[in-house]
């Protein structure tokens, strides 16, 4: 059953958005210790390509924060992504060490009353250096995303249990990803740069690479973006309304989440 998940992220400046563009890179062959059973990234990487949704949290503040992630925790968000707050890291990593106790009492809950069982994954971004990869790793994210490639933080996580997402823009910043040992890739951003249309070209040539589809994207193109190649869609404000938080309608959030989580589940099942 596909999954939907949940994300928290941060604004990027100008500097953040800055383009991997350097000549595509001899893959790593980086020599990693094998098993018969599934990884940890393994089992993140089906998370994530079942999900079908990755809701992107931006919050004024943790009390905020904590609030909107319970309304869509409770709408069928199972993923959380924490914001690495640069001015206030402790403070942000604090709030997903709490979102991951809050999410396998979720968890818990839901699998009592609908025999469902729901994996728990956490998530954190905006990262950008190895420092912020080592914190999140240390607060329990399970996957982390950056609105650029950073090299030094794809050394990091070789053979780890964290997996890593670079944004993309390019063809060639795609392939250098990939060369680069990355297993999936963020598309950013993607609606400026031709929305799904964009994605299904971009699948032509690397049917073999998954990729996430991320910025401008609403509930409603949840399913177009998924046919035409996306693994997956970053929503942001077309969950969390500015709006809707700024009155404290948490149920409003809920609802939002709700039909994200249905539409996703939908557009994978297909």
């Amino acid at each position: 059953m596909a999954i939907a998940t949940l994300g928290m992220c941060a604004s990027t400046s100008s500097a953040s958005l800055s383009l991997f563009s350097a000549p595509p890179l001899t893959r790593l062959t980086v020599s990693c210790s094998s098993s018969l059973s599934w990884s940890p990234v393994d089992k993140t990487l089906t998370q994530i390509q079942n999900s079908g949704v990755i809701a992107c949290l931006r919050a004024n503040s943790a009390k905020l924060a904590l609030k909107a992630a319970r309304a869509a925790l409770s709408g069928g968000i199972s993923v959380v992504l924490q914001q690495l707050v640069h001015e206030h890291p402790t403070t942000a990593l604090g709030v997903i060490l709490f979102l991951g106790h809050f999410q396998f009492t979720i968890h818990q809950i839901r699998s009592r009353s609908y025999s469902l069982k729901l994996p728990s994954f956490l998530q954190i971004g905006t990262v950008l250096n190895v420092e912020d990869a080592k914190n999140a790793k240390n607060a329990g994210a399970k996957f982390l995303m950056s609105p650029a490639m950073i090299k030094d933080i794809t050394v990091e996580v070789q053979c780890g249990e964290v997996v890593y997402i670079p944004g993309v823009m390019t063809p060639t910043e795609i392939l250098a990803a990939y060369d680069a040992g990355a297993k999936i890739v963020k598309v950013y951003p993607v609606s400026a740069l031709g929305g799904s249309q964009y994605i299904s070209a971009l699948k032509r040539p690397f049917d073999h690479i998954s990729m996430v589809a991320s910025q401008g994207i609403t509930i409603d193109s949840i399913g177009e973006y998924i046919a035409r190649g996306a693994t997956s869609v970053v929503l942001s404000d077309a969950i969390f309304d500015r709006e809707a938080i700024g009155r404290n309608n948490f149920n409003e959030i809920y609802q939002l989440a709700q039909s994200a989580a249905l539409l996703g589940n939908k557009a994978v099942e297909r």
